[in-house]
């Protein structure tokens, strides 16, 4: 009977969302075990059968560092953006579009879906441009050199289109270029929220490793379950929000500001997270709303 009263609470979720885009970024605790990125797959796989069309956004930050540091390079992060030389560009292509992409498309084959690994390379889907980054010192900003480190310039989501029409799920790594071939490492975060955007997606589900967005960074109780743009964007400017959080607030606006109706932060390591935040009426982590 629990069983049937939890499929009954879904049902009016899943005849909203039949039929919708939703975009899912990857990150976290949902890359750091291949245990749980499986049931993260298995709960995307899901929605695409009840008629969802899932796109996935994969970042993979931890790895990047892990693969960095055997290789004896140094990390550093500058508001929560990875400085990117061309060493440390390598690295990323050789995490990111070699093994994170392909081991996420291939769980989802052994799970009965068909998946497609592209980067944003691939078919001009993002094209990038050097992100150039001003920072506060005293009372004058001045320009920081992230080296190969890029922002979108505009999505062309044509290939997504086809391959959602087609019944295929893009997984997408976020290492994109220029219109001259330069390679960028850009934010995965950035990357979801644009083509979230771009594809004007019913949701953004981004899988993090922190409950959701919280008052008290410091206090994993201090959970927010609901809040509006213009209230984020007040925690933004009083200094609330910080590391990883600032990309993420980025996205966030970047989706709302582009048609995406609601942006969702989660646990990634959460069983089920997905499927608790979309198909319950409290949910687990936060909604964002404009």
């Amino acid at each position: 009977m629990q069983n049937i009263e939890v499929l009954l609470e879904a049902l009016p979720f899943i005849k909203e969302f039949h039929g919708t885009t939703m975009v899912f970024k990857i990150g976290g605790h949902a890359m750091l075990s291949d245990e749980i990125l499986e049931e993260t797959v298995r709960d995307i796989l899901l929605l695409h059968y009840i008629g969802i069309r899932p796109v996935v956004v994969h970042g993979g930050g931890p790895e990047i560092t892990e693969k960095m540091e055997k290789l004896g390079l140094k990390p550093k992060f500058i508001e929560g953006l990875r400085v990117t030389d061309k060493e440390t560009m390598e690295v990323v292509e050789m995490v990111l579009d070699g093994k994170i992409n392909s081991k996420i498309v291939s769980m989802f084959i052994k799970n009965g879906g068909k998946a497609v690994g592209l980067s944003g390379k691939d078919g001009l889907l993002v094209v990038a441009q050097k992100k150039l980054m001003k920072l506060k010192k005293g009372s004058e900003e001045i320009m920081v050199d992230l080296g190969f480190v890029g922002e979108t310039k505009f999505v062309n989501p044509k290939i997504l289109q086809i391959l959602l029409e087609n019944g295929f799920i893009p997984v997408i790594s976020p290492v994109s270029a220029d219109l001259d071939g330069n390679i960028y490492n850009l934010n995965a975060d950035n990357v979801a929220g644009e083509i979230a955007s771009a594809l004007k997606a019913k949701k953004l589900v981004m899988l993090t490793d922190v409950p959701g967005i919280l008052r008290d960074i410091g206090d994993k109780n201090s959970l927010i379950s609901r809040i509006k743009l213009s209230e984020l964007e007040e925690m933004h400017r009083g200094g609330l929000l910080k590391g990883g959080m600032l990309p993420k607030f980025d996205a966030i606006a970047k989706a709302l500001q582009g048609g995406v109706e609601r942006v969702h932060v989660i646990d990634g390591s959460r069983k089920n997270a997905i499927l608790l935040e979309l198909f319950t009426r409290e949910g687990i982590g936060t909604m964002v709303e404009l």
